[in-house]
């Protein structure tokens, strides 16, 4: 927790202005506020009796009252500008962090956390740190200042009253540090719980087909009430204990508030302290805005400690290790040579997947690779593209290693269809020409005629111009996969990845895509991920890979005629 406050202070500290004028507006504030006991005291003073009034000293006490009170409020109201500015900046500086380790997060972290948790760190958790942080510096500053103002204002009244309001105020302190205790560990796990019920929450409404399918609707939501149990036990015990903190500071601040008013009616009435009624009044005054500090800060610390909490969240995702540092080798060319030396990779340190593979390819081939599922097709590609680094071995490029070679520049160097397709909110044109905004309309078109998707574009109601809403659930999978298409289409890189590009198109556009991808891939160093073994048989070399091994390797024919796993997979196929 102090490591989490240290590490907050440092993203407060980039607004040392701002915080320094928030903490110079409350000591006035404070000051001017209380000033108005003083001058209401006087005016109390002015009334010594029945016909025995000091008419100039009581309208002048108001009219100083009366200053008072608005020159106050006006400066409250900037101080709170003036904290809503650095609360939301620190929040804006903390989100735009996370946004920015996002992208650098290995996708082996992005793979094993839920991604409605990733969300809810990102969003949930920075908005309630903020709700915490608005608050403590609305009233945390305003109310230590006002504690230690309201003593020195007290012992210029009466020494002897404000020491007994002192030697009370520990009994506030010990129930405040009592609170923070027992609601720290409740906040963190209602934070955790919160974004673990969003998570499902996400997960439930992104598959809301498959759910209805299975009939799953009655299950989901028992999962979902275990969750949402879970969340109100612990938010019901953090309330409990926060709950504790107003009452019990109200009871100490009563006997504080009865104890000043006792000790100064029997100085009054004993004359031997030389305190006036106004005087009276002042202390009364000065107890009530005493205590109330005491209120407000145990509030603010509850609410604190749920900020924390979240924070806390929010940190630990930046602190998660990021990607291995990029390499500074760009090369002015790349041809497409690449080499698979002694590789060995496996997600789970007690499970290997890839041992020793070495493989060659040269430039301009084009590279099939078939097996069975979970063989390692994928895994290959996710190495290639250094979506996963390498276990042991290298891979290298036209005799690179592709660590030396910066991510972007490796990355830029192919280009890469997938099964699952994913289209932004953004209009047709925006999604083809995704990765390259300087794309003109000539390309673009060009490009969605070379996939064949420029036919049912054009049936869209605006055209390339039409707005497409997230996952694009108006077009067929079909339809999407044909965009994803269009976005290779339009660069010519010098690699390419077709990971089971047209599983989701019908027979008749596969011909005519097959076609297409022959004329893209001529030339350029190509590996293509497919089930459907009829759609491969042209290749320049096909890899057959079982358990992460590359068992048998050849054209369609010498494999046929080998009669191993490629044979039987392709026969089991067409017989």
């Amino acid at each position: 927790m102090k490591l989490t406050l240290k590490r907050i202070l440092r993203y407060i500290g980039r607004y040392k202005i701002l915080l320094v004028l928030s903490v110079f507006l409350a000591a006035v504030t404070v000051a001017l506020s209380l000033y108005l006991p003083t001058a209401f005291g006087s005016a109390i003073d002015s009334i010594v009796g029945f016909g025995n009034v000091d008419h100039n000293g009581l309208i002048k006490s108001l009219v100083v009252a009366a200053v008072v009170i608005a020159v106050c409020a006006l400066l409250q109201w900037v101080m709170n500008v003036i904290n809503n500015a650095l609360t939301f900046g620190v929040a804006k500086d903390i989100r735009r962090d996370a946004a920015s380790k996002l992208g650098a997060l290995p996708l082996s972290y992005i793979d094993a956390h839920p991604e409605g948790e990733t969300v809810s760190r990102v969003i949930t958790d920075v908005d309630q740190f903020t709700d915490g942080l608005l608050m403590g510096f609305t009233q945390f500053f305003t109310g230590v200042i006002t504690i230690v103002g309201t003593i020195g204002f007290m012992l210029r009244v009466d020494w002897r009253i404000a020491i007994a309001v002192i030697v009370l105020t520990p009994m506030s302190l010990f129930i405040a540090k009592f609170v923070s205790a027992n609601t720290y560990k409740m906040f963190a796990l209602q934070a955790k719980t919160r974004g673990e019920q969003t998570a499902f929450a996400k997960e439930m409404i992104e598959n809301q087909k498959v759910v209805r399918r299975f009939g799953r609707e009655d299950e989901n939501i028992r999962i979902f009430d275990e969750v949402n149990e879970r969340l109100r036990d612990c938010t019901l015990k953090a309330v409990f204990f926060s709950s504790l903190v107003n009452p019990s500071t109200r009871f100490v601040n009563n006997i504080i508030y009865a104890a000043v008013a006792l000790a100064g009616s029997l100085v009054i009435v004993g004359n031997v302290g030389g305190i006036t009624v106004g005087g009276l009044s002042c202390l009364l005054a000065y107890a009530t805005q005493y205590a109330k500090p005491f209120n407000e800060i145990s509030g603010v610390i509850t609410e604190l400690q749920s900020s924390i909490a979240c924070a806390e969240r929010v940190f630990e995702l930046l602190d998660t290790e990021s990607e291995t540092p990029d390499g500074n080798v760009i090369p002015e060319v790349i041809k497409g040579n690449i080499r698979f030396d002694n590789v060995s990779f496996s997600y789970n340190e007690n499970a290997s997947l890839i041992e020793n593979l070495n493989l060659e390819i040269k430039a301009g081939q084009r590279v099939a690779i078939v097996g069975p599922t979970g063989c390692g097709k994928t895994t290959l590609i996710n190495l290639l593209m250094r979506f996963y680094d390498v276990d042991e071995g290298q891979i290298l490029i036209d005799g690179v290693n592709i660590k030396d070679i910066p991510r972007k520049v490796l990355r830029s160097s192919f280009g890469m269809v997938l099964q699952d397709t994913y289209l932004f909110k953004a209009t047709v044109f925006e999604n083809i020409a995704y990765g390259k905004e300087d794309a003109t309309n000539e390309e673009i078109e060009a490009a969605a005629r070379a996939a064949r998707s420029k036919g049912f574009i054009g049936r869209l109601p605006a055209g390339f111009d039409t707005v497409i809403g997230e996952g694009a659930a108006q077009l067929s999978q079909g339809q999407k996969q044909l965009l994803a298409i269009s976005r290779i289409m339009k660069g010519l890189p010098p690699m390419l990845i077709l990971d089971e590009a047209t599983s989701s198109i019908d027979t008749r556009t596969e011909m005519i895509i097959q076609e297409a991808f022959a004329r893209l891939t001529e030339g350029r160093t190509s590996f293509i991920v497919a089930h459907r073994l009829s759609t491969i048989r042209n290749a320049d070399v096909i890899l057959y890979m079982e358990n992460g091994s590359v068992k048998e390797k050849g054209t369609h024919t010498e494999l046929l005629a080998l009669d191993g796993g490629y044979a039987k997979l392709y026969n089991s196929q067409f017989n």
